[in-house]
């Protein structure tokens, strides 16, 4: 029995290709993801990393292919997928403050109609407090800087609770303080058996921070473990030979 639960795939991506205006970004695309794994997508700009992603929440409409998450359609696990968009695709200038963004993470266990009560807010105050951001929980979100709003969202998908994570370049645009509490975060996120998939570009902190990869531009160039995936040979295939960093 438990290497039948083992053999269950966080995420499974088959034959997936996704057009825009007839221009694939994403061409035939397999992935199989583990349960239990940090991995990092990485490719150069314009590879389909973030189209991946948001064709896996079904954001995106594919033109062929399918997703499952733990063998089921993404609607009917929606509760167990946390999600982390690029901070740029946000409009920070809503109305709200930081413990109410939060809290929007509980709506989908609560449904639309039952508002949060006050163990929804103790969730939230304890997420905020992991992310180093509890003394902000009054403040409006688009008084925050760019690390700080990027620490909100992450409290806002771990009050999920979720068993899958997707977060869409968690690390740009913050300080070396907040990434170093990201990565704490996704290790710990991992050390409890989460699945957690990063599109990520520091090509330099990949073997430091993930232990999964994939190399990722149209087509998947590669993946599976770091150690086994993360090549010079691979890296030239992805970025065509032009690659500041380079695996020794």
């Amino acid at each position: 029995m438990t290497n039948e639960i083992n053999e269950i795939k966080a995420i499974e991506v088959t034959d997936l290709t996704v057009a825009y205006q007839e221009k694939p970004v994403l061409w035939d695309i397999d992935l199989d993801v583990p349960p239990g794994v940090l991995l990092a997508i990485v490719g150069p700009n314009g590879a389909g990393k973030t189209t991946l992603i948001k064709a896996i929440l079904g954001l995106v409409r594919p033109a062929a292919g399918r997703v499952l998450i733990y063998d089921k359609p993404y609607p009917l696990q929606r509760r167990i997928v946390g999600y982390v968009p690029q901070r740029g695709s946000v409009d920070w200038d809503f109305p709200t403050n930081v413990l109410d963004v939060v809290m929007m993470g509980r709506y989908g266990s609560l449904g639309w109609f039952r508002r949060p009560g006050k163990a929804e807010r103790e969730l939230a105050m304890n997420a905020l407090e992991k992310v180093g951001m509890q003394a902000y929980a009054d403040r409006q979100i688009s008084q925050l800087s760019g690390g700080q709003q990027q620490r909100v969202f992450l409290a806002r998908a771990l009050v999920q609770d979720a068993t899958v994570y997707l977060m869409d370049e968690p690390f740009q645009g913050v300080d070396a303080t907040t990434e170093r509490a990201i990565v704490a975060l996704l290790q710990e996120l991992r050390a409890k058996g989460k699945t957690v998939v990063v599109v990520h570009h520091a090509l330099q902190t990949v073997t430091d921070y993930f232990d999964w990869v994939m190399l990722l531009n149209i087509r998947r160039i590669a993946s599976g473990p770091v150690e086994e995936m993360f090549t010079p040979d691979n890296l030239r295939q992805t970025y065509g030979g032009r690659v500041a960093f380079m695996k020794n």
